[in-house]
């Protein structure tokens, strides 16, 4: 006969998982924040751009917005490439590295 299942360990095993990746989610957001030198922005400004963002409907400058990302995925790999191998465009940024305040996303 088989072994009934235990819901209960099921779902607290999910919620652990959910909470490791929210946590997770949150660290390389911050490591983000960190690497283009949006830490110098105060919260209020940074939050303010990141609403515009959100709010943007404008397709052309969402494009503009992502190929700049994808431009700053790519210098940062090549410069870290020798020290730590492959970087991929969506692993989390190395904090203490951080970039220009020019690179970052609000300036479009």
């Amino acid at each position: 006969m088989r072994k009934p299942r235990d819901f209960d360990a099921e779902l607290k095993a999910l919620e652990d998982k959910a909470r490791e990746l929210k946590t997770r989610k949150v660290q390389q957001l911050g490591e983000l924040v960190i690497a283009t030198g949006a830490d110098q922005l105060s919260t209020e400004e940074l939050a303010g751009a990141l609403v515009a963002i959100a709010e943007t409907k404008d397709a052309a400058k969402r494009e503009a917005w992502a190929k700049r990302g994808v431009m700053f995925f790519e210098s940062r790999s090549k410069r870290t490439a020798p020290t730590t191998g492959r970087n991929l465009r969506g692993a989390p940024a190395q904090s203490g590295s951080p970039q220009s305040p020019a690179s970052g996303a609000g300036s479009q």
